[in-house]
């Protein structure tokens, strides 16, 4: 019987952080002060992060410690299993070998845990005693909520009101760790009451959730601001994905061809793909592909300049590739993707060559996410549904040519909490956007 499975131990729990900076070769771009469009230094980040984050933020350091007290959260969850998809192969009939790193095994069923339990550890050191945050399809707010809970945090999430309605056992989940949610835009900002009171429909979006949790932090006493993706210290600590990949590839006795994630702001992405980029880097062969939702294709349709990371253009801005701070993406299932732009990082690297992009409609994901399931047993979220695809379409390809290839996919979430999504889509609801 061919293997499946490729387990670490908890000892096997990478003790460092990848900073992909310091080998990228050129420096990445600085934000900018939105007042005199000049670099701005950590100072400007302050009213929002602690010192510590803002630390990593900025630093080219090649490995960033984790602390003890992180390590023994995530070894809750963590290592997360390695698996081979072989009987997606077989159904297939490739000569591909498919490969999955699944990070659902996490308690609040996604990657974002990685990033969450180091906010709340980092805030809480220096003091903090709430923080405020956005989420799209409630992923990154439950992973918040859950590290809050763990370190005697408050929580407030201010959530796109589109997914508030469609995904409502996340809000059970969030309120579950005792956090507050609200639908966004909202009527606990200044900034979410314009908004309301112009367009009443509007179905929100994460740079508008952002502006909201933003202004709760900077003039909320106590308060700090936690984000989910697109910034470096998220990056960062989403790496421990992809290390603990690269060890378990090597139990499997094989090197990936092809890594890929699905990006919205590019965290799982990166958190998988950079630690192999850093074989790229030393003259190994091996190909990064993102994969976003044609919606909302930041990446493959965006601009590569600089903009605000929020609706309310509050934050400094950020080089990277972006559809435009105003925009309102449409109100796809695959609420974790619906950003206005992309990581800096992964931005600089597509702009460099070295990472490929890639976007599909709505309906190819999921129809790729229910032959996924039949065959491995696990409903993946939608956004996860991007990357099946993307290595589907791979191995498809490597049949075609008659050729072996090894492909490595995040499967970043479950999907047990958007059973909806998948209802809309057997009622024939869906539709591409």
């Amino acid at each position: 019987m061919e293997q499946r499975q490729f387990l670490l131990q908890q000892k096997d729990i990478p003790k460092q952080w990848y900073n992909i900076v310091a080998d990228m070769g050129v420096p990445p771009a600085p934000p900018l002060y939105p007042a005199t469009m000049q670099p701005c230094g950590p100072e400007a980040l302050q009213p929002i992060f602690p010192e510590a984050i803002i630390e990593q933020e900025m630093s080219s350091a090649r490995w960033l410690p984790i602390p003890d007290d992180v390590l023994n959260i995530l070894a809750l969850w963590r290592p997360t299993p390695l698996y081979r998809a072989i009987r997606l192969e077989h159904v297939l009939d490739t000569p591909a070998k498919i490969f999955y790193k699944y990070e659902g095994t996490s308690p609040v069923a996604s990657h974002k845990s990685n990033t969450s339990v180091a906010q709340a550890y980092y805030n809480k050191k220096e003091g903090i005693t709430r923080l405020a945050t956005e989420t799209g399809a409630g992923q990154w707010g439950s992973a918040l909520a859950m590290a809050c809970s763990f370190f005697g945090l408050e929580c407030t999430v201010y959530m796109v009101k589109v997914s508030f309605y469609q995904k409502p056992y996340r809000k059970s989940l969030m309120q579950t760790f005792g956090a507050t949610i609200y639908p966004s835009p909202s009527d606990q900002t200044a900034f979410g009451r314009k908004l309301k009171a112009e367009n009443p429909d509007t179905p929100g979006s994460l740079g508008i959730a952002i502006s909201e949790a933003i202004e709760d932090a900077v003039t909320s006493k106590g308060v700090k601001y936690a984000i989910g993706s697109v910034v470096n210290h998220v990056v960062h600590h989403q790496t421990i994905i992809g290390l603990e990949a690269k060890r378990q590839m090597e139990l499997a006795g094989e090197y990936p061809d092809v890594v890929i994630g699905c990006v919205g702001g590019g965290s799982n992405f990166a958190g998988l793909a950079f630690p192999f980029l850093a074989d790229k880097f030393a003259g190994k062969q091996v190909r990064a592909l993102a994969v976003e939702p044609r919606a909302c294709a930041s990446l493959t349709a965006g601009q590569y300049r600089y903009d605000y990371g929020d609706t309310a253009k509050q934050t400094p801005l950020l080089k990277m590739y972006t559809l435009g701070a105003d925009f309102i993406p449409p109100g796809i299932h695959a609420g974790g993707l619906r950003y206005h732009g992309m990581s800096p990082l992964v931005s600089q690297l597509y702009d460099m060559k070295l990472i490929d992009g890639l976007a599909y409609d709505q309906l190819e994901i999921f129809d790729a996410a229910i032959t996924f399931a039949r065959c491995e047993g696990i409903v993946p979220a939608p956004e996860s549904a991007h990357a099946i695809k993307a290595a589907i379409d791979e191995a498809l390809q490597a049949k075609a040519e008659g050729k072996k290839r090894i492909i490595l996919f995040n499967l970043s979430g479950h999907g047990m909490l958007d059973l909806g999504a998948y209802d809309s889509y057997f009622a024939g609801k869906l539709k591409n956007v």
